[in-house]
């Protein structure tokens, strides 16, 4: 049986505990807002690129013209980039982010597929490196990052788009966390090359607007494929940062209440710890005056 003295460093020790996972929730919470609204600004214009390129892709039958579309033909090496978290104490967002990567690269080994890592975020690269570490080809590093900008997503475009250029790989897939709400952060899959296109959505009633580019609509359209890639990681990002925050959120406050609930019950077995100790004293001094 514990002493009084462990009893009472037990309860301080959790109550230190509490104060900074409440401390933690507060932060949580107050950062949340702010990526929240930022994630869900930055979704409309990702799904306009999206149906502006499939608009575009319709009207062109040379997909040659846009070799991210077109592809390589070729679906041997798959380069998946997972992002996740810089820091932990967050519950499942970046377990489950890695999960559904350890899933798909399972698969795609076991169907003779070449694999590739390309990691951003710290706690996904530690969570995958036992059994996949020797798939990476490079790790970014976004911890001195205070806030995520759109340079950030383009650097990392920039790495995706050169390397294959060099024919370093056939497919690449997007892994981060979709932000649902503060209790529920979905891991999502998103194939970025060759880009799939979304169905085109017509206008209800009357004759489609034409339109005339300038230049061609293979310039164009390669062009805007190439931005989306940036895009798309952007979005990818910030929503990783909104749902980081919400899961964090979540789990601290959590933690918090646990540790209420643990402190309430070190102080019942204190008390009756206590109380039994005073009992066996009374006891022993009665004994003995009866005993004289």
């Amino acid at each position: 049986m514990p002493s009084l003295k462990d009893l009472r460093n037990r309860i301080t020790s959790v109550k230190a505990t509490r104060k900074i996972t409440k401390a933690m929730q507060m932060v949580a919470a107050a950062k949340l807002r702010r990526a929240q609204e930022v994630a869900t600004a930055a979704r409309p214009y990702a799904d306009r690129m999206d149906q502006m390129i499939a608009s575009l892709g319709s009207r062109i039958t040379d997909k040659s013209a846009a070799p991210l579309i077109a592809g390589t033909g070729r679906d041997d090496v798959h380069l998946l980039i997972v992002m996740t978290g810089e820091r932990g104490l967050a519950g499942g967002f970046n377990s489950n982010i890695a999960k559904l990567a350890r899933q798909d690269a399972q698969r795609l080994l076991a169907q003779g597929k070449t694999v590739k890592m390309l990691m951003v975020g710290r706690k996904g690269a530690e969570a995958l490196r036992r059994e996949f570490g020797k798939y990476y080809i490079d790790r970014i590093d976004l911890r001195a990052v205070r806030q995520i900008a759109f340079a950030n997503a383009d650097e990392i475009a920039q790495k995706v788009l050169n390397l294959y250029e060099s024919g370093g790989f056939d497919v690449a897939t997007l892994y981060f966390a979709e932000f649902k709400s503060v209790i529920k952060q979905q891991p999502v899959a998103l194939q970025l090359i060759p880009a799939k296109l979304p169905a085109v959505k017509r206008a209800a009633g009357g004759a489609e607007a034409i339109h005339e580019y300038e230049p061609s609509e293979e310039e164009v359209l390669g062009d805007l494929v190439t931005l989306n890639i940036s895009t798309q990681i952007f979005r990818g990002l910030l929503e990783n940062v909104a749902s980081f925050y919400g899961a964090q959120m979540s789990a601290m406050d959590s933690a918090t209440r646990n540790a209420g609930e643990m402190i309430d019950k070190l102080t019942l077995k204190y008390n009756r710890t206590r109380q039994a100790m005073i009992t066996k004293e009374l006891i022993e001094i009665i004994s003995g005056a009866e005993a004289l």
